[in-house]
């Protein structure tokens, strides 16, 4: 269920913008950035600005999903799809953590979340061109290692719900919240190893 955001025109500066709006984003939040600051970090005029983007709105929308569908890519290059169904999921859990627990990606979450009441829409097109999208990749991988016999699910859809939920033990709330300020590899790697065998202990073949 993808909700169709609204088409972007493509073009020489049309990275430069991004960049640039990537920086303001995170730095002012959604509400705080304004167009002004924007062209000014990309170094484009307020014209060229709004020739590829028609508002604010449309500029957020493809930095955040930008960055998500680079991530899903990135994990989809990264997996032996013939390997382990452990080996993968493995891989998939470290690439998931690296990214919510990165300052961008909590950033963009805070600022999907603080933002969805004023603007809804924003919400869900963040969820549904985003987070969604990596769920639909999950679904991909489990049905292929299900159709192997590597794995045993009945709501498969279900479990790939599951499995970022798994990855966020301990650590999201306390990010989210300030109670810690990063996250080292070692407990990237604890807690991707604990996700990973729970999620196989129900649904390993």
């Amino acid at each position: 269920m993808n909700i169709e955001a609204p088409s972007v025109k493509k073009g020489r500066k049309h990275d430069q913008v991004i960049e640039g709006a990537t920086r303001v984003f995170l730095r002012d939040g959604f509400e705080g950035a304004s167009v002004d600051d924007i062209a000014r970090e990309a170094q484009v005029s307020k014209a060229t600005l709004y020739s590829y983007f028609a508002d604010k709105r449309v500029l957020f929308m493809e930095v955040a999903q930008n960055e998500c569908r680079r991530i899903a890519a990135d994990t989809l290059d990264s997996i032996d799809m013939s390997a382990p169904p452990r080996d993968v999921l493995l891989t998939a859990c470290k690439t998931m953590m690296r990214f919510f627990y990165s300052d961008f990606g909590l950033a963009m979450f805070r600022i999907a979340v603080a933002e969805s009441t004023r603007f809804p829409e924003l919400g869900r097109q963040f969820y549904c061109n985003g987070p969604l999208d990596g769920h639909e990749k999950i679904v991909f991988y489990l049905r292929h290692a299900v159709d192997k016999g590597d794995l045993v699910i009945g709501d498969i859809e279900l479990a790939a719900f599951q499995l970022p939920q798994l990855c966020q033990a301990e650590l999201h709330e306390k990010l989210l919240f300030g109670l810690q300020d990063s996250v080292s590899e070692d407990q990237i790697d604890r807690i991707a190893n604990g996700a990973v065998d729970l999620f196989l202990a129900r649904y390993g073949a």
